[in-house]
């Protein structure tokens, strides 16, 4: 009998949206994909949730910006700091690129907290679509992942909330983690 493979490690870089604000563990997307993997036969260590990793990770996702456009940041400022951090997210990596996973900033223009921005929702799009753009050019720069999860956000951030009417809540997660799956699984294949 063959001895069951060693599991990969997995590192989730992110904020408030990663860490899953307002839901319980089990229903955060990081925690849900590395499920998801494990469900499909991929040996995966439970994730690592956290903003200053001490690594080597087999696997990284990194999702992040939000705060940046909500701050009234420039996208271009935030492709310069996304730089950095992809190329930390990388080196934890084992240096693979191949291994590591940006995902899209969500639109919170679609939530009932922006109904108390000076923005309306349209502006807010806006400025999230320009933010990922430049993180799907970045990562297309590093020959890192980008997968796009905002329309997902608009389709049902105004209906799939956690408690304070901002975050994601377990569902919405769950449907990001089912849209990353595939992506993760061919990373992981390599």
């Amino acid at each position: 009998m063959a001895d069951a493979p060693t599991p990969l490690s997995y590192l989730a870089l992110g904020d408030s949206y990663t860490i899953g604000e307002g839901v319980p563990e089990a229903g955060r997307w990081p925690v849900r994909l590395a499920q998801a993997l494990r469900e499909e036969g991929i040996a995966l260590e439970a994730p690592r949730i956290i903003a200053e990793p001490l690594g080597p990770f087999d696997f990284v996702t990194l999702l992040i910006g939000v705060n940046n456009q909500y701050r009234n940041r420039s996208a271009v400022g935030y492709a310069g700091e996304l730089h950095t951090l992809l190329k930390r997210a990388i080196k934890f990596a084992h240096g693979r690129a191949d291994r590591v996973m940006v995902l899209s900033i969500p639109d919170w223009g679609v939530t009932p907290f922006a109904r108390d921005d000076k923005r309306d929702a349209a502006t807010i799009g806006a400025e999230i679509d320009a933010f990922n753009a430049a993180a799907r050019k970045v990562c297309e720069g590093e020959g890192v992942a980008f997968d796009d999860i905002t329309p997902c956000s608009r389709e049902h951030g105004a209906s799939m909330l956690a408690e304070d009417g901002l975050h994601p809540s377990a569902d919405m997660y769950a449907l990001w983690s089912q849209q990353a799956l595939p992506v993760a699984r061919t990373l992981l294949s390599r």
